[in-house]
This record gives C-alpha cells, structure tokens and sequence, in this order.
C-alpha cells in the first residue's frame, strides 16, 4: 500500500448525494444500473453503478450515497459515466454502497 499526503487526500471530492433516478442498464457487460444523483451546489450527475446484486430500483431512489464527482468522465458502452459510485465488495466481489448514516446536505464532502 502506498502511503499518500493530507494534501493528496483533500484533492479527493468524495460528496455525498441523493439518488434521483434509477434505470437498468442493458448495454453493460456487467450488471449494472444507470443512476442519476443530486450532488446539491454540483449539480445532478449519472453514472453507471454494478451494485444490481444488493439492490433493487425501488430501494435506490432517495438513498444518499457517496460518490468521487473530481474524475474525468468516463465512457461505458452508450452512456457517459460523471462521477465515481463508492462501495465495498461483499465476500462474492458484489458491491455494497458506501452511505451516511444520517441524512446531510447534498454536496457535502468527506472529511
């Protein structure tokens, strides 16, 4: 493991967010969903998420996340992926959100 600097770390904008809109995403080569999420002053951004396995449409929409919105835009098959989708893998390799525990301002960053 690599060790990094505080100011390695603040270049990081982990924020947090609130899913808006949840859709299957049938182009993936993996499972996965295209999620739509407000990031309050940064505005709404979508990505593309593999967390299908732990969760359901309906369970998504209105969860805040925590999500990387500083990475260059990253194309997956027909969609433009704008942020960074945080979680853990689970001991089969599927993604399990990264979430607050209390519900905090869009926007909000990591610290």
């Amino acid at each position: 493991m690599e060790t990094i600097t505080w100011h390695d770390f603040e270049k990081v904008e982990l924020r947090v967010g609130t899913i808006l809109d949840v859709a299957d995403f049938p182009e993936a080569r993996k499972p996965a969903y295209k999620v739509k999420v407000d990031f309050g002053p940064f505005g709404i951004k979508q990505s593309s998420a593999q967390i299908t396995k732990h969760y359901t449409i309906e369970q998504l929409i209105g969860r805040q996340i925590v999500g990387v919105i500083n990475f260059p835009k990253k194309q997956i098959a027909t969609f433009l992926s704008e942020f960074l989708v945080t979680g853990f893998a689970d001991e089969n390799g599927d993604i399990v959100l990264t979430s607050v525990e209390q519900k905090v301002p869009n926007g909000s960053k990591l610290i």
